[in-house]
């Protein structure tokens, strides 16, 4: 049986991303800080009839995010699709304060690469190896649109630091190239269960379905703001 590891998992998108791949017949590992919440995704998620784990890291702790992937494969068989998905919490930015383009300091910017870039690059180094020595596997990693697609300057230490990540992974994209693993990236433009029907997250799941399946595309921009909306700096969506 193929297991995925959800990294970020929240009760919304890393919720459906697991639900959808659990209906596949995949094992879901769950990895997020709070083992609380956790369990709670993971009840929900486990009513597909699929075996659902919850392994409590945080991505920020690198050995211990390692450790947690680890333990999932262990526990669950080799991780065959990892999606990486960090939401920061009202307590994070609190902590590393979002500051736009014209104030960006070393200090606002390194707790964001910390998160996004350093925590993406631990955990695709813990389950790239095993992928390529199996000649299979999808590593999807995902960020808010304004990590390229989308000029977001009030958030630019954010956003300096998902370009890093999504940068990454479109030229992981192209050193994977005929080697059987596929790593793309998912650009966000929506306010998940807030917006119309695509911003279900059981519709953006869909589409990561799609990704692996299809295993084409570097890069999906998913955009489903109002026409003309300038406020994407303004919400922040857990996973």
């Amino acid at each position: 049986m193929n297991t995925i590891a959800v990294i970020g998992a929240g009760p919304q998108l890393g919720r459906a991303i697991g639900q959808r791949f659990a209906a596949e017949g995949f094992n879901v590992a769950l990895v997020a800080r709070d083992r609380t919440r956790l369990e709670a995704v993971a009840d929900r998620i486990a009513a597909e009839g699929t075996r659902v784990e919850v392994f409590p890291a945080d991505v920020t702790d690198r050995p211990g995010l390692q450790a947690a992937l680890a333990a999932a494969a262990e526990q669950l068989g080799p991780i065959d699709v990892l999606e990486y998905s960090p939401a920061p919490t009202p307590s994070d930015l609190t902590a590393a304060p979002i500051v736009d383009a014209a104030h960006v300091t070393v200090d606002a910017l390194l707790p964001h690469l910390d998160t996004y870039l350093l925590g993406g690059v631990a955990a695709v180094n813990q389950v790239l190896p095993g992928m390529l020595e199996r000649g299979s596997g999808t590593i999807l990693v995902t960020s808010g649109a304004g990590s390229g697609p989308i000029i977001v300057p009030q958030v630019a230490n954010v956003q300096i630091a998902t370009a890093g990540m999504r940068n990454w992974i479109l030229n992981l994209n192209a050193a994977l190239s005929g080697t059987g693993v596929y790593a793309a990236h998912v650009a966000i433009a929506a306010y998940i269960g807030q917006g119309g029907p695509a911003s279900e997250p059981e519709a953006i799941a869909e589409a990561y379905w799609r990704l692996h399946g299809e295993r084409a595309e570097a890069e999906l921009f998913y955009d489903d703001l109002p026409a003309g909306f300038q406020g994407l700096a303004d919400k922040f969506q857990d996973s």
